[in-house]
């Protein structure tokens, strides 16, 4: 997939913009606030259908302004097609070659775009809640139907929650017998892609510093890691259903649902030593890093196919050594970027190929030279 071109209507601070995207890198450069963010958000949000940091859609339409529009042209296995959302505070509206269309994703495929925000760096030393969206942000790029199978876990959660609250117990058994079965499939597809992106991401690391190689991932949402890693889909819908009733009275007491995939943290270790407490400022960040070019590799690996990558600022919040390590996979990878930035002194412009530079100020895009070009 290539991105070609795309335009932006009321889209937060974007009034009208209109961007040609070049094949290997684009580069948006300006000082914070004017909207470069903006410009990334977009393309993740049309490619993925989830804002990148909104909490609620009506945020991403402009102030004063009652919709947004975001169309964009790309390239999919040598056929140019047209993809556009329309967003107002009541509905969105999909459009594929101008006709609409509720198959975006398979127009697009599994794997349009990796986003990396300066959010990432911190995932390491985060709360849990950061580690599963890691995981799962990975999760939906990796695996089509992903997104509609946490969409399913949620509304049951949050329809189990209600029950809860309102002590209502005589429908939720079958709401557990829903949750267990809707859990056990998220289970079992974070348990692929870490099993996908352990080898990877030990190599990544290993290869930004001494002896990082010894980085190791544990999921083991059950408490008992041979069984998690070894129970079939089936197995793991009983253990978690036979979880939710012994809990259910405590469950009850507190209102809501403590068992299951929206509780689950990712364990991080060095060796022996867990990474939250121990972990230095230049591994967690260098951690967060080696997931993303791990996270591309595998796609390409195991979908044959290269994302779009978006990099939001990151290079700044770097050290020298780790941003290196960026330029030289922008440079050696296939994958397009899209990079902003705030100093062209942050960004080694012989790496980035064939590419196309915007000044950005004020929600407007300039073309401009690449510095020493």
């Amino acid at each position: 997939m290539r991105l070609l071109h795309i335009g932006c209507r009321h889209f937060r601070n974007l009034s009208e913009v209109q961007l040609a995207l070049a094949p290997k890198t684009t580069v948006l450069i300006g000082n914070n606030g004017q909207g470069k963010t903006n410009l990334l958000e977009a393309v993740f949000f049309l490619t993925t259908q989830k804002p990148l940091r909104a909490k609620r859609l009506r945020e991403l339409i402009e102030r004063g302004a009652n919709s947004t529009r975001i169309e964009l042209d790309l390239e999919i296995g040598g056929a140019n097609r047209h993809v556009s959302v329309a967003l107002d505070a009541y509905a969105k509206q999909l459009s594929v070659d101008g006709k609409r269309s509720n198959k975006l994703a398979e127009v697009l495929g599994p794997t349009p775009t990796v986003a990396f925000t300066p959010d990432d760096l911190w995932v390491v030393k985060g709360p849990p809640s950061a580690r599963r969206l890691l995981l799962d942000s990975a999760a939906t790029s990796r695996f089509p139907a992903f997104a509609a199978e946490t969409r399913a876990f949620q509304r049951t959660l949050k329809s189990r929650n209600r029950l809860l609250k309102e002590r209502s117990f005589a429908q939720l058994e079958v709401w557990n017998e829903s949750l267990a079965r809707w859990g056990a499939r998220i289970w079992v597809r974070r348990r692929r892609l870490l099993e996908e992106m352990q080898p990877r991401l030990q190599i990544v690391f290993g290869e930004m510093g001494p002896d990082w190689s010894r980085l190791h991932l544990r999921y083991a949402p059950l408490g008992n890691a041979a069984f998690f890693q070894n129970a079939d889909e089936e197995a793991l819908a009983k253990a978690l259903l036979e979880r939710l009733g012994a809990e259910q009275r405590h469950d009850v007491e507190c209102g809501y649902t403590r068992v299951g995939p929206h509780t689950d943290d990712l364990e991080m270790a060095l060796g022996e030593m867990d990474a939250r407490a121990f972990a230095s400022q230049g591994q967690t960040r260098a951690f967060a890093l080696a997931w993303k070019v791990a996270e591309v590799a595998n796609l390409e690996c195991m979908l044959g196919t290269s994302p779009a990558l978006l990099l939001d600022d990151v290079s700044s919040e770097l050290d020298p050594e780790r941003n290196a390590f960026l330029m030289r996979f922008i440079a050696q990878s296939q994958t397009q970027v899209l990079l902003t930035t705030t100093s062209a002194n942050l960004v080694q412009t012989a790496a980035l190929g064939d590419s196309l530079w915007y000044q950005v100020c004020g929600g407007t895009f300039k073309p401009m030279a690449a510095p020493g070009g």
